[in-house]
């Protein structure tokens, strides 16, 4: 087998028992990091601190890893103009926050028939969330529901101010000294 030590210097092909007996002379374990190579490598390490470090790595991994949430908003097709305002708000609120957004339009009887009045209305939600989404899955139906799915627009936050704020002081000023 081929040997490498704890300091990664190829010390050559060895027979097993000179292996195992280098392992023993410095108190490191003996791994078998390569199987499947010609001859087998092997590797002198203290095995329980490497455990103990592989561990704290895939933790720190998923520690460090984005979770996106996907909330959902639950309409119906007979929705109030006032009562969309109030769920579109929640809708855009779950986008800003960057998370993806389910909205799902729930028929009840006779009301399946009249699928177009879904689709109007989630063509609705997806033309007023323009600005800060895109339409990641267009309308479909599950069952008794119609929904589409809303991710949101990564866009830099602008360093000083609104961006659009800048140009509108020199014309509004302009348009002052005019009168």
């Amino acid at each position: 087998m081929r040997l490498i030590d704890d300091k990664n210097n190829q010390l050559g092909v060895l027979s097993l028992e000179a292996a195992q007996r280098i392992a023993n002379e410095k108190g490191l374990d003996l791994v078998e990091v390569a199987p499947q190579a010609v001859p087998p490598v092997c590797r002198l390490l203290d095995y329980g601190r490497y455990k103990f470090e592989t561990i704290k790595r895939e933790k720190d991994q998923r520690r460090r890893q984005n979770i996106i949430k996907l909330k959902e908003m639950k309409l119906r097709p007979k929705v109030a103009d006032h009562d969309f305002q109030t769920k579109f708000r929640g809708v855009k609120q779950f986008l800003e926050q960057g998370e993806k957004v389910k909205v799902t339009i729930m028929f009840r009887g006779r009301e399946v028939v009249h699928q177009d009045i879904g689709r109007r209305l989630l063509d609705r939600v997806a033309e007023a969330a323009r600005e800060v989404a895109v339409v990641e899955r267009p309308p479909a139906m599950e069952g008794r529901n119609l929904f589409m799915i809303l991710a949101p627009l990564h866009r830099p936050a602008p360093a000083s101010g609104s961006p659009n704020s800048s140009p509108r002081q020199p014309e509004s000023s302009s348009k002052q000294s005019e009168e």
